[in-house]
């Protein structure tokens, strides 16, 4: 049997003589299983199970409890509650495990009746994810540190078969960019093990940090694990360090944390995945040893960010393969991992087209290009670690030159990579940027804290599907399953790593565990509150993204109203909003159809549950000025990447946000702005304010100039006013209003000319990015 309808409700009387504390009886429906990620299949029965002081734990195999304490702690706090672990089971009220080795690796089934629980699994993953699952349909209290009061401590008598569809579930941890301690990596795993995800791909190494001992090479860790600090600043904005720069920002894990890390992931049934990059990503091994790379030359560690990254491991010397291998025999004693990743992403590689060794090697190897240069660096090292024992994972960029023989491929630039490796035979993990990629912003940027960029709400993580359609049956038999990649060049503390994995990662659990045919928007949304207030009592900072109200703007130009649809989400959401500054309460009125807008508006709405307001409230005024839904003419037109809501988007008082994919902006590559917006009559105006954003990572500046003019007849043009600016370096991300102030004028036209910087500092073309002009 498969999950039953949602929408159909199914309630089962509870005859239950629930005689302390004077507790009601429970009555369960399918709304009350909260399970994430939902499983394969369940169905309800009559009656509970309740679990007292006297309940008993029946293990009758080998293990080193690690199971079971998940409960015992649990029962511990909240309860005060010793319960016991026997090998005999009691005459009743009691939880066992029976090993069933018919069932699949990481399967597990339970059956509740009213006087027993049994787990049966065919090995400890199994488990451990139905003692979660049991967890799960606990009250959230169980979540609890200190004593709870007259909790029920109930799960309704239910069966339970449950199975991942994909054997790999992963969470990617950047610790390279800024380093967290182990106990946050421990913490991590826990709430891994409770979504049933079984591999934390550990990132170790990249340019701004080496963060394993490796005990024949000291100075990775001396000198690699630490950085300048300019913390202050923003990621892109920090200076190129020099070697003989202080350096007191970072840390690394010595072997014995490793070895304790591992040895915690492992008891939980988490795989640990070390990453040791090659051959670029690697400025931090050549701070440490110089001689690593093609000409030698003395680098400091890296405090920011690094574009192109053309200092990389020398493929033409010997003596890197023999430093790489030293290195990997270090790491592949501490991970029991099937799998060393060696990244193998973005590497620049100009410095092999001139470097005399790397070109002695292409002769001496018969290698066309630099591309296949790399192809043989990496097959290299996938022939030394496949000797190990081991398989090679690398980034979908291996690919390039020709794939090593055994590799398993990360597809991470869409899943074209992985499609590619695919069709070839080789095992692919798919973790696309577009659904995958948590240092993206999962709601508003105005309303988010700093993240790399991009947009991937709580909804998209919940869309993605490693399967392509193009794949054959056989091919799909190589995607292994996927990964939410964090990286940290944005994320400097725990508290805003967890924001970014959570609630996410709930998400990502069910489209790697459940069946896709089972999967749905509606009723996993009717289970993340559940799961939001467990992270509340286990201290976990998360996003609560999903709530915040946003707003779509229209402009009905035959009545010259502004429309505003207000929207999250969650479905059949319980919005309310007040146009009239007032505040919001559980009198306001409740969101049904689009807000009609006649004259400046301060709108004020926000998601309700149970009559209060939760999530961050969404306060925008919208300001009607007098070129609202005019006519805009264009000099040059906007570019075709960027045409915002089209040619009335200067002029819809919707503004855009810093997601400059938001649909709010126009945009002129290389080109200035210069627009007349026609009043349609004689116009007393004194004011024009020009909204822009700048983002100089990728290319968007400022203005340097903004001219106004003003005409009766549109031919005869008298300027009004201007503001000028230089360029300065500004490695944010902003969004600002240039204002234009002059003497009253009469005016039916206005033209606005607004000047791109047209060149980088670079040389590159630079974008010009105008979501509004205000007229008054």
């Amino acid at each position: 049997m498969k999950r039953l309808g949602f929408s159909k409700i199914i309630a089962i009387i509870v005859l239950v003589s629930l005689f302390s504390c004077g507790k009601q009886t429970k009555v369960f429906t399918e709304n009350d299983i909260k399970i994430i990620p939902q499983p394969t299949e369940f169905t309800l029965g009559e009656g509970v199970f309740e679990f007292t002081e006297s309940t008993k734990f029946v293990v009758n195999f080998k293990d080193d409890l690690v199971i079971t304490n998940i409960l015992l702690e649990k029962f511990k706090n909240t309860e005060n509650w010793n319960l016991g672990v026997t090998k005999e089971a009691p005459a009743n009220n009691y939880v066992e495990f029976i090993l069933d080795n018919n069932l699949n690796n990481e399967a597990y089934q339970i059956t509740v009746a009213t006087d027993k629980i049994t787990i049966s699994a065919k090995d400890a993953k199994g488990f451990m994810y139905g003692l979660e699952t049991m967890r799960q349909l606990l009250p959230v209290e169980i979540e609890s540190k200190e004593k709870v009061s007259n909790a029920n401590w109930i799960i309704p008598v239910m069966e339970i078969k449950d199975q991942p569809r994909f054997q790999y579930r992963g969470l990617h941890l950047d610790v390279a960019r800024h380093f967290f301690k182990k106990e946050y990596i421990k913490k991590t795993i826990d709430r891994l093990a409770m979504l049933k995800m079984n591999v934390l791909h550990f990132h170790l190494v990249d340019d701004q940090g080496w963060r394993i001992e490796i005990k024949k090479y000291p100075k990775l860790t001396e000198v690699g694990a630490f950085r300048l600090d300019q913390e202050d600043l923003h990621w892109d904005g920090r200076r190129v360090t020099k070697p003989e720069d202080e350096a007191t920002y970072g840390g690394f894990y010595t072997q014995e944390d490793i070895k304790e890390i591992v040895a915690y992931a492992t008891a939980r049934g988490i795989e640990v995945i070390p990453e040791i990059e090659m051959p670029a990503h690697v400025m931090s091994a050549i701070a440490s040893y110089p001689e690593l790379s093609c000409f030698e030359t003395p680098i400091g560690v890296p405090s920011g960010g690094v574009w192109p990254i053309t200092e990389i491991y020398c493929a033409g010397k010997d003596s890197t393969f023999e430093f790489l291998e030293n290195v990997l025999l270090e790491v592949i004693e501490l991970f029991p991992s099937k799998y060393i990743h060696i990244g193998g992403d973005e590497a620049t590689k100009t410095n092999w087209a001139k470097c005399p060794n790397c070109q002695k090697r292409m002769k001496t190897e018969q290698l066309e290009n630099v591309e296949e240069l790399q192809s043989y660096f990496v097959k290299r090292m996938e022939k030394f670690i496949n000797s190990k024992g081991k398989r090679l994972i690398g980034w979908d960029e291996i690919l390039e030159g020709g794939l090593a023989p055994e590799a398993t491929v990360m597809s991470w630039r869409g899943v074209k990579g992985g499609v590619e490796a695919a069709k070839q035979g080789h095992d692919v993990i798919m973790t696309p940027g577009s659904h995958c990629y948590f240092d993206h912003y999962q709601g508003p940027q105005n309303e988010e804290p700093l993240a790399w960029g991009g947009y991937t709400p709580l909804s998209k993580v919940y869309e993605f599907d490693p399967i392509v359609e193009e794949l054959t049956e056989a091919e799909i038999k190589h995607i292994l399953g996927g990964q939410a990649n964090l990286w940290s060049e944005q994320i400097q503390t725990e508290s805003h790593s967890e924001y970014m994995i959570f609630p996410r990662l709930a998400a990502l659990s069910e489209a790697l565990w459940s069946p896709k045919e089972l999967r749905d928007w509606n009723y996993f949304t009717n289970r993340i509150t559940s799961m939001f207030k467990r992270y509340e009592l286990l201290d976990i900072n998360y996003a609560k993204s999903a709530y915040l109200v946003t707003a779509d703007t229209q402009i009905n130009l035959e009545e010259n109203i502004v429309e505003v649809l207000l929207k999250n989400e969650f479905p059949n959401s319980d919005i309310r909003y007040t146009i009239d500054g007032t505040d919001l309460n559980n009198a306001s009125k409740k969101y049904s159809e689009p807000i009609k807008i006649t004259e400046t508006t301060n709108l004020k709405a926000s998601l309700f549950e149970n009559n209060q307001p939760i999530g961050k409230e969404f306060n925008q005024t919208i300001k009607f000025h007098k070129a609202v839904g005019k006519k805009v003419s264009y000099k040059e037109i906007y570019n075709d990447n960027y045409q915002g809501a089209g040619e009335f988007t200067l002029v819809n008082t919707l503004r855009g946000t810093k997601n400059f994919h938001d649909g709010q902006w126009q945009a002129w590559l290389g080109k200035d702005m210069e627009v007349v917006i026609d009043l349609e009559k004689e116009t007393s105006i004194s004011e024009v304010t020009v909204g822009s954003m700048e983002n100089q990572g990728p290319g968007i500046y400022y203005p340097i100039k903004i001219e106004v003019f003003v005409s009766l007849n549109g031919k005869d043009y008298k300027h009004v006013g201007n503001v000028e600016r230089a360029y300065a370096k500004n490695p944010g991300s902003e969004l600002k209003e240039f204002k234009i102030e002059f003497s009253a004028q009469k005016a039916q036209y206005v033209k606005v000319i607004a000047t791109n910087l047209k060149n980088t500092p670079e040389g590159g073309d630079t974008w010009l990015f105008i979501d509004e002009i205000l007229i008054d």
